[in-house]
Order: C-alpha cells, then structure tokens, then sequence
C-alpha cells in the first residue's frame, strides 16, 4: 500500500491520460513487441515502465504502491509535455505516437 497519498487529481489525470484499456494496451505492448522470427511472452512484452502502466490499471485505487504512484505522475507528466492540455485527435508522427501508445495513451482517439 502506499504511503504517498494517492489524491483524487491525481487519480483523475492519470486515467485522463491513459486513455487506452488495458486490454488495448496488453495488446498493442504484444503487436510492437512482435517481430520477424520472434515474439515476447504476453507478459513480458513491452518495458518496464510498459508493463508498470498495466499493473497500475489491474489494481483497485487502495491498492496501489508508492513505485505506482511515481509511475501514474511520470505518465501524465509526459503526456502533458506531448499533448498539453488540447487533446484534440491528433496522428502526429508514427514514432511519436507508438511512444505515447507504449504508456497507454493513444493520441488519435477523442478526448473523454
């Protein structure tokens, strides 16, 4: 359990900002991680920071650790930084988006 206060902001702008399931996520981690003659284990694929965003989003808001709560800040932090606050669909660069993709935030789908 964490000992750093998960206040409701934060919970909020996390999940604002994470606008892909985690199925969606688990699934596009799988796609990006496929290649030629090579696959990673389902739950293996992605990196760390990847699969942290997945485990913040299976667990109840109780739950969560302070390493969940350093990586539900990271995560919108760096999603403002891309988007700012216009989350407008917006294809961008393919890089661009796989990054934001890889954390669970797909910039082409509308805003909540």
């Amino acid at each position: 359990m964490a000992t750093t206060p998960i206040d409701d902001a934060l919970w909020q702008d996390f999940h604002d900002a994470v606008n892909m399931t985690s199925r969606e996520l688990r699934e596009w981690l799988a796609t990006a991680d496929a290649g030629e003659g090579t696959e990673a284990l389902p739950d293996q694929a992605g990196d760390d920071r990847s699969r942290a965003v997945l485990d913040v989003l299976g667990k109840r808001r109780t739950d969560l650790t302070d390493d969940d709560v350093a990586v539900m800040r990271s995560v919108v932090d760096e999603v403002r930084a891309a988007r700012g606050e216009d989350r407008e669909p917006v294809a961008g660069d393919t890089r661009w988006r796989h990054s934001l993709m890889s954390i669970g935030h797909d910039p082409l789908k509308p805003a909540p």
